[in-house]
């Protein structure tokens, strides 16, 4: 164990971003095709309008988000196209970072905390089972928390107290990795000790190699 972890008995990492690769970019660029040419003010890693505020709090479904577009886009489109391009975000899952997961799991109390949606969760279940055969996140977690499952998230502080005593963790000796700096400053507000993954890093190579190797 290296000495930064030394105090840290429980890990509560991100999904998009730290587990799943993600790139924003190309659902903007995939709603922008169906016409609606202000996606990026709509929807970004920072800051989302309420259509998708309600899908990642689980208050609208599949149905209710995709008759949505629609009004948006003025389109009577496929329901398919609009899934698809909901889910174009979604990259893969790098074996090597499922490997890291499983050795976490040896050492500390193994968390998962997204933003997410009911949409995305099917996709992501998919892909992950093309990488190692399991269909859910949960093999690699004691316990996964979904926005959607929850009715709230993040940056909110009540999801990270929510975590807190559903798990009756010590919020100091709680580690939260995540790639956006809004949620990284919620949990230190609960003195949540926290790792920012900026651009570029990825928790198998800056975070926890020497674990795995």
């Amino acid at each position: 164990m290296e000495s930064k972890f030394k105090n840290i008995r429980h890990i509560i990492l991100d999904f998009g971003g730290v587990i799943i690769n993600i790139d924003y970019k190309k659902t903007e660029e995939a709603f922008v095709k169906l016409g609606i040419t202000d996606f990026a003010e709509r929807y970004s890693q920072m800051q989302q309008t309420e259509i998708f505020n309600q899908l990642e709090t689980g208050k609208i479904g599949r149905a209710e988000f995709v008759a949505a577009i629609k009004e948006l886009t003025g389109n009577d489109m496929s329901e398919d196209k609009i899934i698809d391009a909901w889910n174009a975000m979604l990259l893969d899952i790098p074996l090597r970072r499922l490997q890291i997961l499983q050795q976490l799991q040896l050492h500390f109390d193994l968390f998962l905390l997204s933003n997410t949606n009911e949409i995305h969760e099917e996709a992501f279940n998919k892909i992950l089972k093309g990488v190692c055969g399991f269909n859910s996140m949960g093999v690699f977690f004691d316990k996964v928390y979904f926005s959607h499952r929850l009715g709230m998230r993040k940056p909110d502080k009540e999801i990270f107290q929510y975590i807190l005593d559903d798990t009756g963790i010590n919020p100091e000796k709680t580690l939260f990795v995540d790639d956006s700096p809004q949620h990284i400053e919620a949990a230190k507000t609960l003195g949540i000790q926290t790792i920012y993954l900026e651009k570029g890093m990825t928790i198998e190579d800056d975070i926890f190699k020497s674990k795995y190797e």
